[in-house]
C-alpha cells in the first residue's frame, strides 16, 4: 500500500460524499475480468482484501481520507504478432484472388486478426491506488505518469458523474525555484539535497542532462546554469522521513520512506493485517499532508486566482 509516487489533483469544489456513499458509487463499476473478445477491462477493487468480510469494501476511510483502488486488465497482443498473422492472411488472399489488397480491406482484415487472437491472448493486470484527503481537498494518485493520472481521474469522473479537480496551480514555477536553490545555493532548511538532478535548456529544445552521484552545488553544474539550463528534476530528502524526486510538473516520484519513518511505522503497527494496514495508511497520509503543505510553501503557495476560471 505504501505509495511510490504522489500525483496531486486539487478539488475546486468540496468533496461531499461520505465514505459509505463513495463506496456505493464505486460499487456501480466493479472490476470484471476481460471477456474473450475484450482488449481492456477497468474497474474498482478493494484496497485491502479482508477475508472476514463478504462484500468487498471499496473505500478504506481513516484520518479523514478515503483510500481506494482501480484495477486495469489488458490483453497482451504484441504488434509483431498481429502483423505476422495479418501478412499471412493478406498473402493468402492476394494469391487466391490475384490482386493487391487495398488499405480499407487491410484494416478490416487487421480487425479480424485481432478478434481471432484475443481469446488466446494472455492478460496482465495492474492496480493503481489513490486517496482523497477530504479536509484538504486533494486527490492523491500513486503514479509518476501524467497520462495515467489523467486516465485515473477520468475513470473516477465517469463513475461519480462529476469530479471537479485540476492540477495544482502554483505561484512560482517549480523549475524556476529548484534552479534558484542550486544557483543561489540556498534552499529550505527542512529539505536536504540528494545527489541527483535533471537539467534541460529553458526553451525545451536542447539536450537533457541527467546527473547522478553528483554534488549538486559543484562548480561543474554552475557552468550548465550559466549556459541557460534549468532544473527539471531534483532528488531531495525531507526531515529524515522521506526521500523523493521533485519534478517541474509538481510530481513527487520514487518515494523512499526513510529509517526514522519506518521505525515509527513498526512501533505503531497493529496486531493483525487489517490493523497494520489502517495504521500504515494513517501514518502515510499524515506524512504526505505535512509534506505537501511544506512543498506548496516552498513554491510560493497556490495561485488561488488561477482556479477561478474553473469555477465558472
Amino acid at each position: 500500500m505504501w505509495f511510490k509516487n504522489i500525483h496531486l489533483f486539487r478539488f475546486i469544489k468540496p468533496f461531499t460524499l461520505s465514505a459509505e456513499q463513495f463506496n456505493q458509487q464505486l460499487a456501480t463499476q466493479p472490476f470484471v475480468k476481460c471477456g474473450k473478445l475484450e482488449l481492456v477491462s477497468t474497474g474498482w477493487v478493494a484496497p485491502f482484501k479482508n477475508a472476514e468480510v463478504e462484500e468487498p469494501v471499496l473505500v478504506h476511510a481513516a484520518n479523514n481520507c478515503f483510500l481506494f483502488a482501480l484495477r486495469k486488465q489488458e490483453k497482451i497482443l504484441p504488434s509483431v504478432v498481429i502483423n505476422e498473422h495479418l501478412q499471412e492472411k493478406i498473402t493468402e488472399l492476394e494469391e487466391l484472388q490475384q490482386r493487391r489488397i487495398r488499405k480499407k480491406e487491410r484494416d478490416a482484415l487487421k480487425d479480424e486478426v485481432i478478434q481471432d487472437l484475443l481469446p488466446r491472448a494472455f492478460a496482465r493486470s495492474h492496480v493503481m491506488y489513490a486517496y482523497i484527503d477530504v479536509a484538504r481537498g486533494w486527490l492523491v494518485i500513486d503514479t509518476a505518469s501524467r497520462k495515467k493520472a489523467e486516465d485515473f481521474a477520468n475513470t473516477l469522473r465517469k463513475t461519480l458523474g462529476s469530479l471537479p479537480v485540476v492540477f495544482p496551480k502554483l505561484v512560482n514555477a517549480p523549475a524556476t525555484v529548484m534552479t534558484e536553490w542550486l544557483t543561489q545555493q540556498t534552499y529550505p532548511d527542512d529539505f536536504s539535497l540528494a545527489d541527483a538532478c535533471e537539467l534541460a535548456d529553458a526553451d525545451n529544445e536542447g539536450a537533457v542532462l541527467n546527473c547522478k552521484r553528483q554534488n549538486l552545488l559543484s562548480e561543474e553544474l554552475q557552468g550548465h546554469f550559466t549556459a541557460g539550463k534549468m532544473v527539471t528534476q531534483i532528488a531531495l530528502q525531507w526531515q529524515e522521513q522521506l526521500g523523493f524526486v521533485m519534478t517541474e510538473e509538481f510530481i513527487l516520484k520514487r518515494l523512499q520512506f526513510l529509517e526514522a519513518f519506518q521505525e515509527q511505522a513498526k512501533q505503531e503497527a497493529g496486531d493483525d493485517a487489517a490493523q497494520r494496514f489502517d495504521s500504515d495508511f494513517v501514518l502515510m497520509s499524515g506524512l504526505f499532508a505535512t509534506l505537501l503543505e511544506r512543498v506548496f510553501t516552498a513554491f510560493g503557495g497556490e495561485n488561488e486566482a488561477a482556479y477561478q476560471q474553473f469555477m465558472v
